[in-house]
């Protein structure tokens, strides 16, 4: 049954990718304008979020969320999720309503078009050198004391054995104990289902329903360096929770 799909699938890859192309050819004067200014971003942001709904439903892709928890305006929170397809980065602006800055591999500045929300808006890490990641983890916590969230993957990169965890990096933890932020956990349940990371004809390639699971925060406060295991350990459990019934 898989052969007979897979060339329905290939064609409705082609097709989100089309999309993706398009939508942003139409919209990037406006992204254009508002990220000239800093303080334009935040217009910037709603404009992704619009984007974001955009690319998702003409092609089929729907999601329901349970929010265990809702982030408030005006907080700040260190956001972690699991990272098992693109998609993860679009429904990231769906699902959280107030503005955050969202921390991305540093391969991303080669995405043509797309790179432009990396030129300052939100932090490209490079972690192949360390200076360059403590650089960008020092941008992150510059934000988190302007009032702004932070988004990223303790991941890395994207888990080529979804649903499955890779091991967690420690920035974001280290991150948040010291800016003695929450974190707020986030489990994208299937979304290795619709788009996995692998050749443009491998993988699963469909429309679908995603569902994510938005966690509780977990308190940093009186938290210090000797904690980050324990917390990195923490963060992992609960992401993983939801997941295990795919394992």
């Amino acid at each position: 049954m898989q052969g007979i799909f897979r060339p329905i699938g290939v064609l409705w890859k082609v097709l989100f990718l089309l999309h993706f192309i398009i939508t942003l050819l139409l919209l990037y004067p406006l992204f254009y304008v508002f990220l000239t200014r800093k303080q334009w971003y935040p217009m910037a942001f709603k404009l992704k979020r619009f984007w974001a709904h955009m690319l998702l439903f003409p092609v089929g892709i729907f999601y329901t969320v349970d929010y265990r928890f809702k982030p408030l305006p005006g907080k700040t929170y260190v956001f972690c999720a699991n990272h098992t397809s693109y998609i993860d980065i679009i429904l990231s602006y769906c699902i959280i309503a107030p503005y955050f800055v969202f921390m991305g591999k540093q391969e991303l500045e080669k995405v043509p078009l797309f790179n432009i929300f990396f030129k300052d808006m939100n932090i490209l890490v490079n972690r192949k050198s360390m200076t360059a990641s403590y650089q960008a983890f020092r941008r992150a916590a510059q934000e988190l004391k302007s009032g702004h969230s932070v988004i990223l993957f303790p991941e890395g990169t994207i888990s080529r054995k979804a649903p499955i965890l890779k091991d967690f990096k420690s920035g974001a933890f280290r991150l948040a104990i010291d800016e003695q932020v929450e974190i707020i956990p986030i489990t994208f349940e299937n979304n290795w289902k619709f788009l996995e990371d692998k050749a443009f004809l491998q993988g699963n390639m469909r429309p679908g329903l995603a569902r994510i699971v938005v966690h509780e925060p977990i308190s940093t406060i009186g938290l210090s360096d000797r904690d980050v295991e324990i917390l990195k350990l923490k963060v992992k459990q609960t992401i993983e929770g939801p997941l295990k019934k795919y394992i």
